[in-house]
């Protein structure tokens, strides 16, 4: 990929391009030929001992659409934080244009220009690094950083540079001199395709590997690669996780089953994870079967735990040393849906409240309130849905406030069933204990008129 100096690089390369190839035609055009690359409207057209100039203004910029979309920014398989961003693909808009004093010397200049680009349509390696070995590119200007950088990483990008003539119309062409405020002269359009720019960073690289697996205390030689005859994974993995009575979420107090392969071991620790917490919370599993397949623990439910979580997706994994190992092992990741309870009635157990209703306001609506086990975050979207009418929630200061929603005032008194859902995940509004589902009694909520 090119450096961030690819683009004053192209400039300079087609000025060097048509440079040269003038210098070898300055006999037939009788003079010595003037190449820049400035804006047209810093060229003194007043002077009369001026020799004839032609001019090389880059005046647009756009997106290469092939190149664009033609990879997602990489992300560390680890972490997940981002690498590093697709490379920048341009293509660059030039106009060509001619000066000259005398009749027909800016027509035949722009011709001969024409000529040499029509016959170098790619621009080749070779001829951009003899271009740039005198450093055309000034980069004083820019930071000591990017003053390291070489312009001829213009020759190693992947793509080949293109020069294609570009067709503009009376309307653009207007509207470009009018924006330079210069006068127009005989000129060309053609654009650029396609500058990559990237820039570089330091990788990491590991230190040799001196052993696989333990050592012999004797010896002092690894143990080596262990192979079994299964298609196993060999490491501690975790495949599913169950709650009870086949919901689909969990809720706080629950026992949940995790099945898995070589949890074998001791000083098993689980860690949950949730996007808006900082630090996991840490479960001990009530059991683990001797074999290493099956674990158990429980959901904690008590006062302080209702601060400690938070309704919606967690993340699970297992920390625990091996059978046979020195070393502690964390396993692979679960997803976990911890499903908001709503506080319908007071909880005497927790100090929580029972849920509110009311009618009034200006204008006239439904006002409810009503708190959450466990608490919602306030950056968390949280919806109420009675029977088939949703209401999201006002936003909070704090989490251990209430929740407010606000209905219309055509909600009809009444009582309806009752979800609440936070970040996507709902509270448990089927009995699934039974030998066929069921809705929960529980679960309802009674509006006045």
């Amino acid at each position: 990929m090119s450096s961030p100096l690819a683009i004053g690089a192209v400039s300079a390369v087609l000025r060097n391009l048509l440079d040269n190839g003038l210098i070898e035609a300055g006999a037939a055009l009788g003079n010595v030929i003037k190449v820049s690359a400035v804006a047209p409207d810093t060229i003194n057209l007043q002077d009369p001992q001026a020799s004839p100039q032609l001019n090389i203004f880059l005046h647009q910029l756009s997106h290469n659409a092939a190149w664009r979309n033609s990879a997602l920014p990489s992300r560390s398989s680890v972490t997940g934080e981002r690498l590093s961003n697709a490379p920048l693909a341009l293509d660059l808009h030039y106009v060509i244009t001619a000066y000259a004093q005398a009749d027909f010397h800016a027509e035949i200049l722009l011709g001969y220009a024409m000529h040499l680009l029509h016959e170098r349509p790619v621009l080749d390696r070779a001829a951009i690094r003899r271009a740039l070995q005198s450093n055309p590119v000034n980069t004083s200007l820019l930071p000591p950083a990017f003053q390291a950088l070489a312009a001829a990483d213009l020759a190693d990008q992947v793509e080949l540079i293109k020069i294609t003539p570009a067709v503009m119309g009376t309307d653009e062409i207007s509207k470009l001199w009018s924006a330079l405020q210069s006068h127009y002269r005989p000129s060309a359009a053609y654009q650029i395709s396609v500058v990559l720019i990237e820039g570089s960073k330091p990788t990491r690289r590991p230190l040799p590997v001196l052993s696989r697996g333990p050592l012999d205390p004797a010896s002092g030689r690894d143990r080596g690669v262990q192979v079994q005859a299964n298609l196993q994974p060999p490491l501690p993995t975790l495949l599913s996780l169950a709650a009870p009575n086949g919901q689909s979420s969990a809720c706080l107090g629950d026992t949940l089953t995790v099945e898995g392969l070589h949890l074998a071991g001791s000083g098993h620790q689980l860690l949950l994870s949730h996007r808006l917490l900082a630090a996991p919370v840490l479960i001990t599993p009530s059991s683990v079967n001797p074999t290493g397949t099956q674990l158990s623990f429980t959901l904690p439910n008590t006062l302080a735990d209702q601060s400690r979580f938070a309704p919606g997706l967690w993340s699970l994994r297992l920390r625990f040393t091996p059978d046979g190992e020195p070393l502690l092992r964390e396993s692979n990741s679960l997803g976990l849906l911890l499903a908001p309870a709503a506080v319908i009635s007071a909880d005497a157990a927790l100090g929580l409240p029972a849920a509110s209703v009311s009618r009034g306001g200006v204008p006239s609506r439904v006002l409810l309130s009503l708190h959450c086990r466990p608490q919602v975050l306030p950056q968390q979207s949280a919806q109420l849905i009675l029977g088939d009418q949703e209401a999201a929630a006002l936003p909070r200061a704090n989490a251990a406030l209430p929740l407010q929603f606000e209905f219309p005032a055509t909600l009809p008194a009444g009582n309806y069933r009752l979800r609440l859902r936070v970040d996507g995940v709902d509270s448990h509004l089927l009995d699934l204990s039974g030998p066929a589902p069921a809705f929960d009694p529980t679960q309802m909520l009674g509006v006045p008129p």
